[in-house]
């Protein structure tokens, strides 16, 4: 495994990080907390030291099974969770003010439920789930925020950035106020690349690269024919003819790197790490066979120069969270 800082912080985390959503048994319907268990232990032992969890996975359950691998793990594992937005709409809409999602009392009970969930006494980073660019200017989440650090119950704080807006957290990013970005970044979009990434080089803050196989598009086995139970997050997520459009998609991108499907995970993934903006990425990780096999695409590297410019051509400018 290899190991990249996080921004300006004193952590080293590994540059596969582990993904936490889909244990949380509500969005991502399959699998067991036994399956979900035994994965996460086994990151553990192969070098993963950064889970990306929040409490609204699965109403705390992630992070509860999370607490669970911890209790019995001697080594430092660096855990980032989320702040839930009171108003539980994702993403962060405009015009409404941060008193309705993020006010005080919220920031800090969100934070001291998911400590008891996870059974540590601080978080190593807490993080806004929404992101606003118009609350910048307020204050009464900064004291909250400030006030969480001087107590000791977090130690770094960031955002996640609403879905394909990375431009939103640029002032954000400038002010000095975050350690750290989540983003979506993955070969369909690289819209982070043009400002959001150059910001966080010139202000130091970590990047966390979230959606990197695009919710499973970018695992190569996404047709037509692929059936997601009623209530999966992904049976809305590739609605209509959306499986379609992500198999031609797809086709496209295997036909001009000349691989099968099977390699894509491992070309997605490194991918993101090519980037030198990108401190960690967090794949979603539920078997244990994802798990070995994610943890072994860090050691493959960055992609070469030559492999990244025929990747720039599958930017994929659309929005399936809509």
């Amino acid at each position: 495994m290899r190991y990249r800082k996080l921004g300006r912080t004193n952590i080293d985390v590994s540059d596969m990080g582990y993904g936490a959503w889909g244990i949380g048994q509500k969005q991502w319907l399959g699998g067991t907390d036994h399956e979900a268990l035994t994965g996460i232990r086994r990151a553990l032992e192969l070098g993963f030291n950064f889970i990306d969890t929040a409490l609204a996975y699965g109403e705390g359950h992630s992070e509860r099974l999370i607490g669970q691998v911890l209790s019995g793990h001697s080594h430092k594992v660096y855990i980032a969770s989320k702040v839930p937005p009171k108003n539980l709409i994702w993403p962060a809409r405009a015009g409404v003010g941060i008193d309705d999602v993020f006010p005080g009392d919220h920031i800090t009970g969100s934070t001291e439920t998911t400590l008891k969930n996870l059974g540590v006494p601080y978080l190593d980073l807490q993080q806004f789930h929404v992101w606003n660019p118009d609350w910048l200017a307020r204050d009464e989440w900064k004291r909250s925020v400030e006030d969480l650090k001087k107590s000791g119950k977090i130690h770094y704080f960031g955002v996640s950035i609403n879905d394909h807006q990375p431009e939103s957290a640029i002032a954000l990013v400038e002010s000095g106020l975050v350690d750290t970005v989540q983003v979506i970044y993955n070969i369909f979009d690289q819209t982070p690349e043009a400002k959001l990434f150059p910001a966080a080089i010139k202000h130091n803050v970590g990047v966390i690269a979230r959606v990197p196989l695009d919710e499973g598009s970018l695992t190569g086995v996404i047709n037509p024919n692929s059936k997601f139970a009623a209530g999966d997050f992904r049976d809305n997520y590739f609605r209509g003819e959306r499986k379609l459009e992500v198999q031609e998609h797809v086709s496209a991108l295997l036909a001009d790197l000349d691989m099968q499907a099977r390699d894509l995970p491992q070309i997605a993934l490194r991918f993101c790490l090519s980037h030198p903006a990108v401190s960690t990425v967090i794949p979603g990780m539920r078997s244990l066979r994802s798990v070995e096999a994610n943890g072994s695409f860090s050691m493959l590297g960055p992609l070469p120069s030559n492999t990244l410019a025929l990747l720039k051509a599958h930017a994929w400018d659309r929005n399936y969270y809509l």
